[in-house]
């Protein structure tokens, strides 16, 4: 049965992996691509290349407001027929910036607008349109643990504050630093996985939604923010680690990222999943009063735009 998945975050690095082992293990898949500017229409007709089914929508998922006019437009052409019946959302598509000062147009911070608020804003828009078995995949980081296990100290853990201060700019110490920057990251990775458990218990029956954790993977443009010296060691140092255990190649998250799109990877409802399996995310990830606040507050602060 065709059916359509919308996914963010297609165009580099693992989504555009993802995007084209979707296309390519399942033909009976329309690919509706989110994307920004002028980039959709080329993205859309690369990924085509062969017959494949694809389309897009444009937005800045920095901006609510943009947003809510690529929901409402998907909308649109799912209620008129354009789209195939819609099973699936992917929420890929993150930013990491070199501070934690870096505000949008709605005057929250750009790091959780992005990683977090966009992703509930989709979800929220689009949750009556899904037509059961769906199943919505937000890509989350291993830097939520915060320990060196998992990142070797690259990345600051995650600094949990009310989610009204984690939505603002300088919510943490150290703000106009890369530090800070990277915290704001990691939080809101947490952020995402505590909203996962939170549309677990929320969404209806037969929407599953799983957190996916590809890993470190070197190479990809996530630190297209940072400094010169931080770009060159991301692109051409350290994607030599991807020859250990420690660290995945795009090629292999992506695809595992498709896999758990396609099914191929089973996952219930409100897990996280760990490149190819189920697994435990971290102590601080489980916590059903963050949950319910930081629910509310989505709520709250996307509302203008949800109606």
């Amino acid at each position: 049965m065709r059916h359509t998945i919308v996914m963010t975050g297609a165009s580099r690095g693992i989504g555009r992996v993802a995007a084209e082992r979707i296309l390519c293990l399942s033909p009976e898949v329309h690919l509706l691509v989110v994307a920004r500017g002028s980039s959709g229409p080329r993205l859309a007709g690369e990924l085509a290349e062969g017959g494949h089914a694809v389309s897009h929508v444009a937005a800045d998922l920095g901006s609510l407001r943009s947003v809510r006019s690529a929901a409402e437009q998907i909308r649109d052409r799912l209620e008129r027929g354009g789209l195939p019946p819609l099973r699936g959302f992917v929420g890929n598509a993150g930013v990491q910036y070199t501070n934690a000062l870096t505000e949008g147009p709605d005057g929250l911070e750009s790091t959780f607008t992005v990683n977090v608020l966009a992703n509930h804003l989709f979800v929220r828009l689009l949750e009556d349109r899904f037509v059961c078995p769906a199943r919505i995949v937000i890509t989350v980081s291993d830097t939520h643990f915060g320990d060196l296990t998992h990142n070797l100290g690259m990345v600051p853990g995650p600094v949990w504050r009310s989610p009204d201060v984690l939505a603002r700019t300088g919510a943490f110490a150290k703000s106009d630093t890369a530090a800070g920057g990277r915290t704001a990251y990691s939080t809101s990775k947490l952020a995402a996985i505590y909203l996962v458990h939170e549309y677990a218990r929320r969404l209806p029956v037969g929407i599953d939604v799983v957190a996916y954790n590809p890993g470190f993977v070197p190479g990809t443009d996530l630190a297209r923010n940072a400094g010169p010296v931080s770009r060159f060691a991301m692109r051409r140092i350290l994607p030599v680690m991807t020859l250990t255990p420690f660290a995945t190649t795009s090629s292999a998250a992506g695809g595992h990222l498709a896999d758990l799109v396609l099914g191929t990877t089973q996952a219930p409802t409100g897990s996280y999943v760990d490149r190819v399996r189920v697994a435990r995310s971290s102590q601080e990830s489980y916590d059903p009063q963050r949950e319910g606040e930081l629910w509310d507050a989505a709520e709250r602060l996307t509302a203008a735009h949800a109606a």
